[in-house]
């Protein structure tokens, strides 16, 4: 069967979405939105190497799901990220999907980041994926084929000043202006890439954002749905791409905002 012209089989939800016999990766997976795509996709079935820094809150996740293998990883260092990928193949022989998560915020005010500062956000947010997708399709075999999936942010669309900042913003934008680009370069190969873009929740680097009624009203105020993203919300989107559910999409962005962009 030609691994980049077919489609899922039709008929039920496990054809559609579930992932029995898959390997996933999932960076920044100790908290936050990252957790959550770690928690669903072994709940669809697949292997899912869980990394982080935080190791004893990978090993915490673990516990709970013994398809979830923990990974102290820094992606930040060159060689944590070639040594992520490395441990896939070693201990499983593949690498089905791809969820570039780990990031972080910048300072919000542009003439307050140096440039040692502004270089790091992109190191992190940026290069860090670039550099796990370079390496994941480096090792795919011919005829197998993948889904990555970058994790972007309504910042990386529109201006959300004074919340946001230069860096962030830059590095969020050019995660989608990456997505394509892979995609349209791996496409034929079977290796689908798309983005997710998250509007406002309440996690970690959102930290302050919903316990402070100013904030937390300016999130009411401007999005359509009329309040924040709550836990899960983003799950199904990262699960549809990883799935076959999605098998004809790739270079594509699915914004989970509550209608924050929409406006």
């Amino acid at each position: 069967m030609d691994t980049q012209t077919a489609g899922p089989e039709t008929g039920t939800l496990e054809s559609l979405f579930g992932l029995s016999g898959r390997v996933a990766v999932v960076t920044g997976a100790s908290s936050g939105l990252g957790l959550g795509f770690a928690r669903t996709l072994a709940g669809a079935g697949a292997t899912v190497y869980a990394a982080a820094r935080r190791v004893d809150r990978l090993r915490e996740l673990a516990r709970a799901d013994p398809r979830i293998v923990p990974v102290p990883c820094d992606v930040t260092l060159h060689e944590d990220r070639t040594a992520l990928v490395d441990r896939c193949y070693t201990e499983s022989g593949r690498l089905d999907i791809l969820v570039n998560n780990a990031g972080r915020a910048g300072p919000p005010q542009a003439e307050q980041e140096t440039d040692a500062e502004f270089r790091a956000i992109l190191e992190l947010n940026l290069l860090a994926g670039f550099h796990l997708a370079t390496c994941a399709a480096a090792r795919l075999p011919d005829g197998e084929r993948a889904s990555y999936i970058n994790i972007s942010s309504v910042i990386g669309l529109v201006s959300t000043a004074p919340i946001g900042g230069a860096s962030y913003a830059a590095s969020k934008a050019g995660t989608l202006g990456l997505t394509r680009e892979l995609a349209g370069q791996w496409g034929r190969r079977g290796i689908r890439v798309n983005a997710v873009v998250p509007g406002w929740f309440d996690t970690e680097m959102t930290d302050g954002l919903f316990s402070n009624e100013k904030s937390a009203g300016w999130v009411r105020r401007n999005t359509m749905l009329g309040r924040g993203g709550r836990a899960g919300e983003v799950d199904g989107a990262v699960l549809f791409l990883a799935s076959d559910a999605s098998s004809y999409m790739t270079g594509q962005t699915v914004v989970v905002d509550g209608g924050w962009t929409a406006r």
